[in-house]
C-alpha cells in the first residue's frame, strides 16, 4: 500500500484579503512543516546540472514539490510574491483596522469562548504588523 500523501491538507485560516499578514504567518509554518518553504523563498532552486548522476530524481522531486503549491505560475515563489503584493497593506492602515475591530468586538453579544477566540485572532494579527525594528527594543517589548 502506498503512503498517504497529505501534502494538500488545508490550514484552518483562509485568505480573505484582509488577513494576509496572519494567513502568511500560518501558511509559512505549514509549508515549513511540509519541507517546501525553500521552494517558496527560492532558496531551494530547480536543479540545473544535467550531468549529475541523480539529476532526473532531483528534478522530479523539485517539480513535484513545486506543483503542490503553485497555481497559475511557474514557481511557488512567484505565487507567494504575487500574494504579498496583492494583499499587503501599509502597517498603519492595517493596525488601525485591527484596533478598530478589537474595540468594536467589545460590543458584540458573544459567548466567552467565541469572544476570546475572535479577540485572540485580532491580537495575533495586530502583533504581526509590528515593525521588526521595534521587536529588537527591550523597552518596547516590556510595555
Amino acid at each position: 500500500m502506498a503512503p498517504r500523501d497529505d501534502s494538500l491538507q488545508s490550514i484552518s485560516i483562509q485568505l480573505d484579503g484582509k488577513n494576509y499578514a496572519y494567513w502568511s504567518y500560518v501558511m509559512k509554518k505549514f509549508l515549513r512543516g511540509k519541507t517546501v518553504w525553500g521552494i517558496v523563498t527560492g532558496d531551494k532552486k530547480k536543479p540545473t546540472y544535467e550531468k549529475a548522476n541523480n539529476y532526473a530524481t532531483l528534478l522530479d522531486s523539485w517539480e513535484t514539490d513545486n506543483s503542490k503549491i503553485s497555481i497559475g505560475y511557474d514557481t511557488t515563489k512567484e505565487v507567494w510574491d504575487h500574494l504579498a503584493r496583492l494583499y499587503t497593506q501599509s502597517n498603519f492602515a492595517k493596525q488601525y483596522q485591527l484596533e478598530f475591530g478589537i474595540r468594536a468586538l467589545q460590543h458584540n453579544n458573544l459567548g466567552f469562548q467565541e469572544f476570546y477566540a475572535a479577540m485572540s485572532d485580532l491580537w495575533d494579527e495586530l502583533a504581526l504588523t509590528e515593525p521588526d525594528v521595534l521587536k529588537a527594543f527591550k523597552l518596547y517589548i516590556d510595555r
